[in-house]
Formats: C-alpha cells, sequence, structure tokens
C-alpha cells in the first residue's frame, strides 16, 4: 500500500530524477539529493534556476552552493502547523514532508481517544509528530533525540505554535537507553512512535545500527505500552530496508501482546508536480487498535 502526502500547501515537489529532486519550500527552491529518483529529469527549466543546490562530496558529506542570500530559516505551514525550515550541512531542511500522513494519521487517532493520551516520540528530530501530537489533545508528549541541537530546534517549534502551556518534556538520550531507564520505572504510554535512523551516534557515543538494535528497540518499548495503549508507529528510511522485515517485527511483538489490533506496513510518497509519478520516500508500519 502507498500512502501520499498530497495536502501540502507551503511545499511542492517540482522534479526529481537522476538521483536529485527539487523542491519548493514556501517561495524557496531547493535541488537535494535522493537516492531513489533513479529516472530520468523531466526537461524543466525550474532545475536551473533554484536558489540553493546540496553537492555531495566523493569523501562523504556534502556542501550547499547558494546562488543567492538566503535567511537563516524560514517557517511553512502544514495544516495549523507552522514549522522552522532551515537547510542543514548534511542536506536535510528539518521536515520531511512525506511525513505529514503519518501527522494526520496520529492526530485522527489521539482526537477520538477520548481519555488523556502520553505520548513517547523517539528519534523525535525537530519535532513535527511532537507538534502534532500535542495540537491534537495528547495530555504529554515526551521528545526524545540524541542531538541536542535537534531538540532546541523542536523548542522553538514550540514556541512557533504557542503551545509553551502543554506538557511537553524534551530529552537528549539514547534511545534504547532511556526505553530501559522508562520499563524500570514502571512509566507506559498510549502512543509510542520512532524514526529510527540507518546509523548513528547517542550523546555518549553510543553506536546505533539499524539492522543490529531495531528489534531490540521495538520488543522493549513494546513492553512501554500501556494495556489502554492506541497506537504504535515505525518509520524506516533505509535503503534497501525491506517492508516485510520491519513488519515481520511489528507483527512478533505488537500482536502478540495485543492480538486485537492492527498492523498495516505502508510505503511513503510525495506527489511529483504536473506528473503522474511519486517518489518514494521510506515505509512506516502502523499498529492502531
Amino acid at each position: 500500500m502507498i500512502v501520499v502526502a498530497d495536502k501540502w500547501q507551503d511545499y511542492q515537489l517540482i522534479d526529481a530524477g537522476e538521483k536529485e529532486k527539487l523542491e519548493v519550500w514556501k517561495n524557496i527552491t531547493l535541488v537535494r539529493p535522493d537516492p531513489q529518483a533513479i529516472w530520468k529529469k523531466c526537461e524543466d527549466k525550474r532545475w536551473n534556476k533554484y536558489d540553493a543546490i546540496y553537492h555531495r562530496s566523493d569523501k562523504g558529506g556534502g556542501s550547499w552552493q547558494f546562488r543567492k542570500e538566503l535567511p537563516q530559516y524560514w517557517t511553512i505551514n502544514y495544516r495549523d502547523m507552522v514549522f522552522k525550515v532551515s537547510p542543514t550541512n548534511f542536506k536535510h531542511t528539518g521536515l520531511f514532508p512525506e511525513q505529514a500522513v503519518n501527522w494526520d494519521w496520529m492526530s485522527e487517532i489521539i482526537k477520538k481517544s477520548n481519555r488523556p493520551i502520553k505520548v513517547l516520540n523517539l528519534f523525535a528530530y525537530t519535532g513535527a509528530a511532537t507538534i502534532s501530537a500535542s495540537k491534537a489533545g495528547a495530555s504529554e508528549v515526551v521528545h526524545l533525540d540524541a542531538a541536542k541541537g535537534m531538540v532546541n530546534w523542536a523548542k522553538e517549534n514550540m514556541v512557533l505554535n504557542n503551545l509553551q502551556d502543554h506538557t511537553i518534556r524534551f530529552i537528549v538520550d539514547d534511545a534504547l537507553k532511556f526505553v530501559k531507564r522508562e520499563l524500570n520505572r514502571g512509566h507506559s504510554y498510549q502512543i509510542i512512535l520512532m524514526d529510527p535512523p540507518s546509523y548513528g551516534r547517542g550523546p555518549n557515543n553510543e553506536l546505533w545500527k539499524i539492522e543490529d538494535k531495531l528489534e531490540e528497540l521495538i520488543g522493549s518499548a513494546v513492553e512501554l505500552l500501556a494495556d489502554d495503549c492506541v497506537c504504535f508507529l515505525v518509520n524506516g528510511y533505509t535503503t534497501g530496508f525491506s517492508p516485510i522485515a520491519l513488519d515481520n517485527i511489528m507483527r512478533k511483538y505488537l500482536l502478540k501482546k495485543f492480538p486485537d489490533g492492527t498492523i498495516n506496513t505502508v510505503e511513503l510518497a510525495l506527489p511529483i508536480k504536473d506528473s503522474d509519478m511519486l517518489l518514494p520516500c521510506g515505509i512506516s508500519s502502523r499498529f492502531e487498535r
């Protein structure tokens, strides 16, 4: 099943091809690498009218080339939310627009729950899902990321959305270590979501490799789900990481504990403007009950 994030007003994917994508973020045009865009580009003149382009380096990483001076950051809106956007050293902008479909899915579940919902957001990045859950009415959101800079960015997004009076806890920590401590404390959550990278380091240089650690993390996180839990979400961006593999792990742990639930593992995509083509953007496995 393919789920398409097609409700954006401030973001457009103009074209994609030859391992690049051409995007408009409100009124700023960026060209960024995308390994999934393996087809030929369209002959669109806007490919030559970008404001900034990210060049990959043969030695790893890369750098931005700017055609004009851009603001240090700007904001874009999705529905009733506003997010800070800024080109980072690692080609990202602080927001993954395809995730809008998951924000909508989770928001609807929270709104229909009619009870206090405590949310744990692991690998929470700049906090778009945190903002969405809090705005939807979550009683508390625990936002955790190993990068202090990303947590600070999430705090800025909280302020942009006027959520200072909502209960949002920001934590810089290693996800697996935090989950295990929460189990020892006897804490629980109605919703857990996670967006693990392929590879990374924790705040104390803890090594994360998705193929080695994901099952342990999911298995431990499932034990943190309350008896009245409503959903559990895992995203996967790793190229070549099979949806079947993720689906297998989700079924192994979640359906054993909550046999009344359902699991739907989907592929996320962005629509390419003026085309019937889609850009693949990773996978999500959704548990709901």
